[in-house]
């Protein structure tokens, strides 16, 4: 299968080229090269080139206000950066396209973080895949090359929290990066039309399909 993949660098696109291994013919998009796909296309997403011919794209781009170091900054790489990327593998024929997004997603959230989410979300799907998987996790959990204090501190008491979140809660939980990787290449093998939304149960039973992959 080959696979166009967006994000390549970040956890879960590194995450995902881990286990990926030589099954899958993987064609990196980004503005940084992985040196670790197939192929690479090193570009900036305001100014793609024609993206070659791929069944199937996975975008895992995001990035956080303070790393960003502004709400537009922001923007512009979990909306503009996103769409970019998918409109380009629509044009190369890409029928099945995958995104990681967050949980609590929504395009009319008074919070900033969930409406660009959220507005993602509703303008991938207008752009005619034949099948869209929206991966929505909670709080990611795992290596990161930056110190993020905030994180680090809800990562820390996440055994606990997850504990408390019950019921319709229970979506918040926190997951591992490896989950979320293992849970986008086994979505990769669907091929059902329609729109699927993935969460913390979805995630988890994707992944535990393979027991190599931590999900604790």
């Amino acid at each position: 299968m080959s696979i166009l993949l967006a994000g390549g660098t970040g956890v879960i696109g590194q995450a995902l080229l881990d286990q990926a291994g030589n099954a899958h013919n993987i064609i990196t998009v980004g503005r940084r090269p992985t040196k670790r796909a197939t192929q690479e296309i090193v570009a900036d997403f305001t100014n793609l080139p024609p993206l070659p011919p791929a069944e199937t794209a996975i975008c895992a781009l995001g990035t956080t206000i303070g790393k960003a170091g502004s709400q537009e900054a922001f923007h512009a790489v979990d909306y503009g950066a996103v769409v970019s990327f998918a409109q380009a593998a629509r044009t190369a024929g890409t029928w099945h396209f995958l995104v990681v997004t967050a949980v609590g997603a929504d395009p009319s959230s008074a919070v900033f973080y969930s409406r660009v989410k959220g507005e993602v979300e509703r303008d991938l799907q207008s752009l005619g895949f034949d099948r869209l998987d929206i991966m929505q996790p909670g709080l990611l959990r795992g290596p990161r090359s930056e110190t993020r204090p905030v994180e680090s501190l809800l990562k820390a008491i996440a055994p606990l929290t997850d504990l408390a979140m019950q019921g319709t809660w229970r979506r918040y939980r926190s997951v591992h990066v490896s989950a979320v990787a293992r849970s986008l290449l086994r979505a990769c093998e669907h091929t059902a039309p329609g729109v699927f939304i993935h969460q913390f149960d979805d995630i988890r039973r994707f992944a535990c399909e393979d027991e190599s992959v931590r999900t604790d």
